[in-house]
């Protein structure tokens, strides 16, 4: 069928949609003296609009399972060629067998659908990661991409969304005044009530997302929704990965002149490191800095870690489940899921830690919460795991020593233990990453130099004080 233009002008006395009827589609030729000028047929001479209305166009599909004839629309488009390519498109599909129902399913629309579909499936995703792919959702690709209808998403429209998305947060934006931009700003403006981040997205990030994107879309795929993933031939540069960086006596020194860290992850030397356990020793969370700094728990996996799960006697901890946020999830990934076999050094400390814990529940008698876990408050209750990082910023400020994140006493014990001499299929195992290949990928360069200070045990290799 031919393509045909159309608009949504209304009647002024019906009110209904004039649809191709509409006078302003057409402009009429005329004379000098305003008579219209007429063709060999003696019909008006006119042309199409090109400022009014859109393309639209028609084409047989299979017949409906009642046996009805179906000619469903595509459009609007803004040229009559884009609008035959669509066409032909669409009639390769039927001869192909490829075609799509449902024509009018928006973006928007079937991300909700798919986020809501995979939260129903309880032990499909974590908690954490569905909740991942809700934030990606409502706040990039349906302000940026949800009005578009889904068999009409190209790989155009998803490069212009991530376009825009790097200059969230930069002086970029305030010079950026497309709706799509306007569109990304007002879905950030709040989330839960609260302003979102103020911080600008960062390329990894931007390819996480994507991930979520692509695999929303080959989900519609292999439902029939679409024929191919427009997302599948959108591409990113390798991403340089933040490996972590020793605080060498140089480092330290150059960071006392100018107050700045060399790089974004910086990892304590084995003496840094037992400077700090000496320096915490007395507090209250101290068990959990000792097991984070020798064994590199998550801080998640540390808050939700609970007695049921270790054994003193036998010296294994075994990580099951994570508190990244508010609530109690399974582990970041099936490889989390793991068995650690601890030293008896950190065995005795949780060994005293437990009485400490059982002295205080006698203490706080009937208002002391049992929560099952082992790191807690004085009263009992389950930590918050932003707390644990604010009050490790804090001792480690107090005690005099470069600055590290929380989440660095992990990268500070896969890098001592490595130097320390232990395989690195062992390390992987104990860290619980997928392979042994990105363990040692991340952590030999920075190992080496604690190379010539190696031990055979983690326990033996941090300094620290004689104990009574």
């Amino acid at each position: 069928m031919k393509p045909y233009k159309a608009c949504s002008c209304r009647a002024p006395e019906t009110g209904r949609l004039l649809g191709n009827k509409c006078p302003d589609l057409k402009l009429y030729e005329t004379d000098k003296d305003g008579a219209p000028k007429l063709d060999k047929a003696g019909q008006p001479r006119w042309r199409w609009n090109a400022k009014h209305g859109a393309w639209y166009g028609r084409y047989e599909a299979p017949r409906s399972a009642d046996g009805k004839r179906r000619q469903p629309r595509v459009g609007p488009f803004a040229t009559e060629k884009e609008c035959l390519t669509a066409l032909a498109e669409a009639q390769g599909q039927v001869s192909r067998g490829e075609h799509v129902d449902d024509r009018n399913l928006k973006v928007g629309d079937y991300l909700t659908d798919y986020i809501a579909g995979r939260q129903a499936v309880e032990d499909d995703l974590a908690k954490s990661t569905v909740e991942s792919y809700r934030e990606a959702i409502d706040l990039y690709f349906k302000p940026g991409l949800g009005h578009i209808r889904l068999v009409d998403l190209r790989d155009h429209h998803i490069r212009e969304l991530y376009a825009a998305m790097r200059k969230i947060n930069r002086p970029e934006a305030d010079n950026d005044p497309s709706d799509l931009m306007r569109r990304l700003v007002g879905a950030r403006a709040k989330r839960d009530g609260r302003r979102y981040s103020t911080r600008p997205l960062t390329p990894a990030r931007i390819k996480r997302m994507h991930a979520v994107l692509s695999k929303a879309l080959n989900d519609a795929v292999r439902a029939g929704k679409i024929t191919r993933n427009p997302a599948s031939v959108v591409t990113f540069g390798k991403a340089r990965k933040a490996k972590p960086l020793l605080w060498t006596a140089e480092r330290v020194e150059r960071w006392k002149e100018t107050g700045k860290s060399p790089a974004k992850v910086m990892v304590w030397t084995q003496h840094q490191t037992g400077a700090f356990l000496d320096a915490v020793e007395d507090q209250w969370l101290y068990p959990l800095f000792h097991l984070a700094a020798y064994w590199g728990l998550r801080r998640g996996e540390l808050v939700g870690l609970e007695w049921a799960d270790v054994g003193l006697d036998t010296r294994r901890v075994h990580i099951r489940q994570a508190q990244p946020d508010d609530e109690l999830d399974d582990t970041k990934t099936e490889n989390s899921d793991r068995v650690i076999t601890i030293d008896e050094d950190t065995a005795a400390t949780l060994r005293a830690w437990r009485k400490r814990q059982l002295a205080k529940r006698l203490e706080w008698g009937e208002a002391w919460v049992d929560s099952g876990r082992v790191f807690t408050r004085e009263d009992g209750s389950a930590l918050r795991p932003e707390y644990v990082s604010e009050r490790f910023g804090t001792l480690t400020a107090r005690a005099g020593l470069p600055p590290v994140r929380f989440h660095d006493l992990r990268h500070g014990a896969a890098t001592m233990l490595l130097a320390a001499g232990v395989p690195i299929k062992v390390i992987s195992e104990i860290l619980g990453h997928a392979t042994a290949a990105f363990t040692s990928d991340v952590y030999t360069s920075v190992a080496e130099e604690l190379a010539e200070q190696a031990a055979q045990a983690i326990a033996a290799f941090v300094p620290r004080r004689n104990r009574i």
